[in-house]
């Protein structure tokens, strides 16, 4: 029999994952944001650790009612950059393609919280995607069109299949992205049919994996990511810095080179955004940075993400690493070592 995710409280309540003397409480969260776990995710739960890394992620607590005046429901500013629907004009070279905004899962941290889930913004009709496709084939200085939502590969391989058709007509366009928690929350998803969709435009393909604990690293998911590195398509990864599931320097270096022998490059490693109800799992910039620093020189250079913070209002990503070298009056530089020591380096 096939089991089906877990997409209520109700249904959290009845797989034992929370206790009912706070269901109440949890279905007020409930009704605002989407709550979806699949099999995959539950059965990695292990249900006696009250701090489990899993459970965190996706299991709604009530802290997620507690809202600060600096949090945004756009923390990202999606909106602002939007000139028609589905397209996110943020950077010149580059749009996001929002297809849908349906999850396999949904992060209780997430950005979009507030779009995303049956009450979101919904798929893309048949005639915004093709005004969608209309914007980028009339903005020659569109190089990469980066599918999100939403998780794009949630979409059926027809559909897929469809927008990447749309997308192989349009010469500028020379690199096609997709976003995703697929491969390591529902492996099986990842077959043949989708595979051969994704890649069905002609164009250089990345995959950006979404993934933020090494327990979600399992066999299957890395079957999974296989099948998609094995026909051409090139994988990255994204990390969210978190509060309580992977702020340890042990944990994120065990994530980022779990990554590289998987053959997938780590990319990004996000200061998290400050989306309602996220609060309890922000961390500092500070100490952010003490992470990073912490994996330099340790790990190697191919297991090192960048450290990015999305400035609130849509002003775009910018590194937020610690600097590891200064000029000094004398014209030279002092640079700091992995260690922590500095030293003297005279440019030319």
């Amino acid at each position: 029999m096939t089991r089906r995710s877990l997409t209520s409280v109700d249904d959290l309540l009845t797989a034992g994952l929370i206790e009912a003397a706070k269901a109440d409480g949890l279905h007020d969260v409930g009704s605002r944001y989407a709550v979806a776990l699949t099999p995959t995710l539950v059965d990695l739960i292990d249900r006696k650790d009250a701090h489990d890394p899993i459970a965190a992620q996706f299991v709604p607590t009530e802290n997620e009612l507690v809202h600060t005046p600096d949090e945004n429901a756009d923390p990202i500013g999606d909106h602002v950059h939007s000139p028609v629907e589905g397209i996110v004009h943020r950077y010149p070279d580059r749009v996001l393609l929002k297809a849908v905004h349906i999850c396999p899962v949904y992060c209780r941290f997430c950005f979009r919280r507030e779009m995303v889930g049956p009450k979101g913004d919904g798929m893309l009709s048949t005639e915004a995607l093709e005004r969608a496709l209309d914007y980028i084939r009339s903005h020659a200085e569109i190089w990469e069109v980066i599918l999100t939502g939403g998780d794009p590969l949630v979409l059926s391989p027809r559909r897929l299949a469809t927008i990447m058709q749309g997308l192989a007509g349009i010469p500028h366009v020379r690199i096609v992205r997709f976003h995703t928690r697929v491969p390591v929350v529902d492996p099986g998803h990842v077959d043949q049919a989708l595979v051969d969709a994704i890649r069905s435009s002609g164009k250089t393909t990345y995959v950006a994996l979404h993934a933020n604990h090494p327990r979600e690293m399992t066999s299957d998911g890395r079957s999974a990511c296989a099948r998609l590195i094995d026909s051409g398509i090139v994988m990255v990864s994204q990390t969210v810095l978190l509060k309580g599931i992977n702020d340890d320097a042990a944990v994120l270096a065990e994530l980022m080179r779990t990554f590289v022998e998987w053959r997938i490059k780590p990319y990004y490693l996000h200061h998290p955004d400050k989306a309602p109800g996220t609060g309890h799992f922000r961390v500092s910039i500070a100490q952010g940075q003490a992470l990073v620093s912490a994996l330099r020189g340790t790990l190697s250079g191919l297991c090192q993400p960048t450290y990015v913070l999305d400035i609130p209002g849509g002003h775009g990503k910018t590194p937020v690493g610690a600097e590891t070298i200064s000029a000094q009056a004398d014209g030279d530089y002092l640079v700091e070592d992995y260690r922590g020591a500095k030293h003297c380096y005279t440019d030319g």
